[in-house]
């Protein structure tokens, strides 16, 4: 029996496909049901149950804990609901606007390119995944012929539909941030109130 790696434990465990890469999805699509002694478990307590939705979203968007709470203090301070307004800002990264660009197939991948300086925001090499961008930014690939070739065949079969904020230009490998998501825009389904509540503590 083939190894599946840790990240299609994490998907088991969470319930839901969070690492996109083919051996994460296979082996969550194989045995859906969490990892382990597959025992009758009971409810799970509200803290539980936060503590589930806090993980998703640190492992979707691949972030820490100090900048899931740098991110949360952000989003107190908007007008708008603070679980909705937290997950747009995880939306607005840079790794996860690559990703939903369709530029790379999974969010490691796209971290990945971008710590190794493959990419430009409005011409300047960023290597911060982090980074928020803001409406009207634009994304390309760094003018390496070694760089281009690789992101050229992973949008000449690109892995889902790209977000309808964004506009990829597949030839020139740009992508132009239309206007900034909102809560409909959010691509992980998860209850962020749970988390709010829990940050707030």
């Amino acid at each position: 029996m083939r190894f599946t790696s840790a990240k299609g434990k994490i998907n088991r465990a969470l319930g839901m496909i969070i690492y996109e890469n083919r051996g994460a999805v296979r082996a969550f699509e194989r045995h859906p049901q969490p990892p382990g002694m597959h025992m009758r478990r009971g409810k799970q307590s509200n803290y539980g149950m936060a503590m589930s939705e806090k993980k998703k979203i640190k492992h979707y968007y691949g972030m820490h804990e100090r900048q899931l709470l740098r991110f949360f203090q952000l989003a107190a301070k908007s007008p708008e609901n603070t679980g909705e307004a937290l997950l747009v800002l995880c939306e607005r990264r840079l790794d996860n606007v690559v990703r939903r660009a369709t530029l790379t197939r999974t969010r490691p991948q796209a971290r990945q390119g971008i710590n190794h300086g493959h990419l430009r925001v409005n011409g300047k090499k960023v290597d911060i995944c982090s980074y928020l961008v803001k409406a009207g930014d634009v994304i390309e690939v760094a003018p390496r012929p070694n760089v281009l070739r690789v992101y050229r065949e992973l949008v000449s079969r690109p892995e889902g539909a790209a977000a309808d904020w964004l506009h990829i230009d597949t030839e020139a490998l740009r992508v132009t941030v239309q206007r900034l998501p909102t809560a409909v825009d959010i691509s992980l389904p998860v209850e962020a109130n749970r988390v709010v509540e829990l940050l707030s503590r």
